[in-house]
């Protein structure tokens, strides 16, 4: 009796107490991962915003102070890609695109103006429309952004709060630090021009492009005589669409973690060449509050337009249906932007 009760009390050597248990290696080698990749992405997420902050102030004009706008109130923005070859010293837009940003969905309505569409603002002669800008850089009237804003506002009636140039050469340099993006090409295209160095080769089909094919692939009119198989020509408004189709790829490469690990060179491409009046504080809300967004969120504006030598002539009814869609996108009634041009 004595003897069973004796081996009742001694202790199982083989058990420990709960509080003592040792943690199993693998999870503690998770756990010291996982910290590891949280400082991780707490440095990366310092350096991006090091970055991003750099490029506000290289971007920003710096005589123009941080305006009062509300960062939720609709803007409109316009775009210029400008072709600064030293081949051709030319300043002429051939992309010419008007934002109008809704923050509080986080929705954008994008107009393409054709770059041969007739413009005749009051007081000036009748030219393309991408020769506004060099106009208004070439005049000492009053400053360039602010005259071009005029111009463009006035032909499109609505009101244009803020200015963005940017370079062909910026565009690539933005593509290639994305790694490229995936496009698919609707026709084979070939332009060769040892003049100003143009030397486009395209082939038909969903593939990866750089950013000086990216810009091939945006910019290609028609092929040249030196072409060995010529191909078919584009119009303004075929044009207009790639352009589109490259800005919905570059949102979904930057959007992706591929191109999220990629955004510090970015915006080292991006300080480099752009150059807008938006106001630096104006400018943070903005990019801040578009970061999460996603193509679907992108409408793009129809212009059709026909080609009258020598410039692209729309009807003032279809021209009429776009200036409204454009306007409808700055209200908070979804139902004023429902029509379709």
């Amino acid at each position: 009796m004595n003897t069973e009760l004796n081996n009742a009390k001694l202790p199982n050597r083989n058990q420990r107490p709960l509080n003592k248990r040792r943690m199993h290696p693998l999870l503690k080698f998770i756990m010291i991962i996982g910290l590891l990749l949280v400082l991780a992405g707490a440095a990366y997420a310092g350096y991006l915003y090091f970055k991003f902050d750099n490029m506000l102030g290289d971007i920003s004009d710096a005589m123009t102070g941080d305006d009062d706008k509300s960062a939720q109130e609709p803007k409109v923005i316009l775009l210029l890609g400008l072709d600064t070859r030293e081949e051709t010293r030319s300043l002429n837009t051939d992309v010419i695109m008007v934002a109008a940003l809704n923050p509080k969905d986080k929705s954008v309505s994008i107009l393409s103006v054709p770059r041969d569409l007739y413009m005749k603002p009051d007081g000036y002669k009748a030219r393309k429309a991408n020769a506004f800008y060099s106009i208004a850089e070439r005049q000492n009237k009053q400053p360039s952004e602010e005259l071009v804003k005029e111009l463009y506002g006035n032909f499109l009636d609505i009101p244009i709060d803020y200015v963005t140039v940017i370079t062909f050469k910026t565009f690539e340099d933005i593509i290639d630090e994305l790694g490229g993006i995936e496009v698919d090409v609707d026709m084979n295209m070939c332009y060769i021009d040892t003049a100003d160095g143009t030397n486009i080769q395209l082939k038909k089909g969903v593939q990866k492009l750089d950013g000086k094919n990216a810009l091939d692939f945006v910019r290609y009119r028609h092929s040249s005589r030196k072409c060995e198989v010529r191909t078919a020509e584009s119009s303004d408004s075929e044009r207009n669409e790639r352009q589109h189709i490259v800005l919905k790829a570059m949102v979904d490469r930057m959007t992706s973690v591929g191109g999220i690990l990629k955004l510090g060179d970015v915006f080292d491409a991006v300080g480099n060449n752009l150059k807008t009046d938006t106001p630096k504080n104006q400018l943070r809300s903005l990019i801040l509050a578009y970061a999460t967004m996603k193509k679907e969120n992108i409408t793009f504006i129809p212009l059709h337009g026909e080609w009258r030598s020598p410039y692209i002539r729309v009807e003032d009814s279809d021209m009429e249906a776009a200036k409204q869609q454009l306007r409808a996108a700055l209200t908070d009634d979804p139902s004023a932007n429902s029509g379709t041009p």
